[in-house]
């Protein structure tokens, strides 16, 4: 008896034709910004008493695609990676793909004490890590007592 599907590439493009379908009647699946891939790049989020850190986990980008932008509180980390893949274009069938491939955006809200003449960023080793300075009147400071 001959199953379902004939191939394995019969059962791929019917679960495009699926996922297609439910994108019509429910809309495109969004998280994050990033269609279909749950927060790329990874962040980690920090504080010294000095500075507020934000770290990027995002191996294998081109800082000619990376944007890092400051505006009302709200930090933005922008970009696109490429695709390690071939096109589908020159024969090839991708059959599963988890590494994420394609624009991204990251929003970060950083608290009141954020002082945005102060911040800088760095990409190195597959990690973008942007450094954004506190207030001076937000940061600890030793009172004397007389």
């Amino acid at each position: 008896m001959q199953g379902l599907f004939r191939s394995s590439a019969d059962l791929f493009a019917e679960l495009n034709r699926l996922q297609s379908a439910m994108d019509q009647v429910f809309g495109p699946v969004e998280r994050n910004s990033i269609r279909g891939q749950p927060g790329f790049p990874v962040l980690n989020v920090g504080t010294t008493p000095e500075t507020i850190e934000v770290m990027a986990l995002a191996p294998g980008l081109d800082t000619a695609t990376l944007e890092v932008t400051l505006d009302k509180g709200l930090l933005v980390i922008a970009g696109e990676r490429k695709s390690l893949l071939p096109t589908t274009g020159e024969g090839a069938t991708v059959y599963a793909q988890e590494r994420f491939a394609g624009p991204f955006r990251r929003v970060v809200s950083l608290p009141e004490e954020a002082d945005p003449a102060q911040v800088q960023a760095a990409y190195r080793d597959g990690i973008l890590r942007v450094t954004v300075g506190k207030r001076e009147s937000s940061r600890p400071r030793r009172i004397a007592i007389n």
